[in-house]
């Protein structure tokens, strides 16, 4: 079932478009005009009716869409036009929970609706799982066909990545980490905790949006290939053994294997999915790639893969927490680009 969305009831189509703007990153926003029924199954988080409520077809119409949902479960938020004391009793027949003059900024309007929908939330917190959501839906779909040998929709694994640099620019990187630190899944957990270091690092180098954006992108496709290792390897409560640990190291020419076969993945994401755990010194898989023949891409996406494995709960260990892990990453001395690696302190530190 689909989350909850935002029903914007609405005659002046010229100002709905700017409230589900601001709505947006917290929650699905459906525009209606007052020409238009309402005929999906998806449940109401709430209401928003910007119409004049003296009209005996606006007050009936807001009266319908009310039904359709669970009393005390939709609020409705109403822009009135005018303050007039028919008016007031017009919108308190149709049951608003909350009357806002018409020209109340749409952010403003977006706020008052969101802690009607959500009043022990705030909005940061809505927007960051938000992305969570979009994000994961958009790489769980991924898995899901890469593990039964499925066609990969790269159009709606794409419409996921946006969001998580959204997240992270407004709300910071802690508050990411903990939200996905909820989830259970050890490989959607690692990938979306990777993706928003990465999201983190970007923002603080100052990438342009293009190169934030591909960044993300392969960040959160990276594991990809381990859809195609089996279950008892890849939930195994304890450490690998040797043979195990060598069938785990496939998944990245396995994931390299996936995106080629599906097209639309770029040059550049696909050299991270190959190449993520390649070293400096030569010393990594599955090529023992060394110094320039690593791209910086796929060297920024180590360091975040590795402190994000570090960070991890595991059944075997417990996480380290911030210091530990970057003085792991530091030991490593020069299988990692001590450049880069000095850029993701500072930009987590930041967080």
């Amino acid at each position: 079932m689909r989350d909850p969305v935002a029903l914007l009831l609405t005659d002046r189509p010229d100002r709905s478009a700017q409230i589900a703007a601001a709505l947006e990153p917290a929650v699905d926003c459906h525009v209606l005009g007052m020409d238009e029924a309402w005929t999906e199954s998806t449940p109401l988080a709430g209401i928003i009716a910007d119409v004049d409520i003296v009209r005996s077809e606006a007050k009936q119409t807001v009266r319908k869409l009310r039904e359709l949902a669970v009393p005390g479960d939709a609020p409705l938020v109403l822009l009135m036009r005018n303050r007039s004391a028919r008016s007031f009793a017009d919108a308190k027949s149709v049951g608003a929970d909350v009357c806002l003059a018409a020209r109340t900024a749409p952010h403003v309007v977006a706020e008052t609706f969101l802690a009607q929908t959500h009043p022990r939330r705030e909005l940061i917190d809505l927007t960051i799982t938000r992305a969570i959501g979009r994000a994961g839906r958009a790489l769980t779909t991924l898995l899901d066909a890469a593990r039964m040998d499925q066609s990969l929709d790269v159009d709606a694994f794409e419409m996921g990545v946006d969001p998580i640099l959204t997240a992270v620019a407004d709300g910071g990187l802690v508050r990411w980490l903990d939200i996905v630190w909820n989830f259970d899944d050890a490989t959607y957990q690692h990938c979306m905790l990777v993706a928003g270091l990465a999201a983190a690092l970007a923002l603080h180098v100052g990438f342009s949006a293009s190169d934030r954006l591909h960044l993300v992108r392969s960040a959160l496709i990276h594991d990809i290939g381990k859809a195609k290792i089996p279950l008892e390897i890849l939930n195994k409560p304890g450490r690998l053994d040797e043979n195990e640990m060598r069938i785990m190291r496939t998944h990245a020419a396995l994931g390299h294997e996936l995106l080629v076969k599906a097209t639309g993945f770029d040059a550049e994401t696909l050299d991270v999915v190959l190449h993520h755990h390649e070293m400096l010194d030569g010393s990594g898989y599955p090529d023992g790639l060394k110094g320039d023949a690593i791209s910086d891409r796929v060297r920024l996406i180590t360091i975040c893969d590795i402190y994000a494995a570090l960070i991890e709960r595991r059944p075997y260990r417990a996480p380290m927490g911030h210091e530990e892990a970057l003085r792991v990453l530091r030991g490593m001395g020069n299988k990692l680009d001590l450049d880069l690696l000095a850029a993701f302190e500072q930009a987590i530190v930041k967080r």
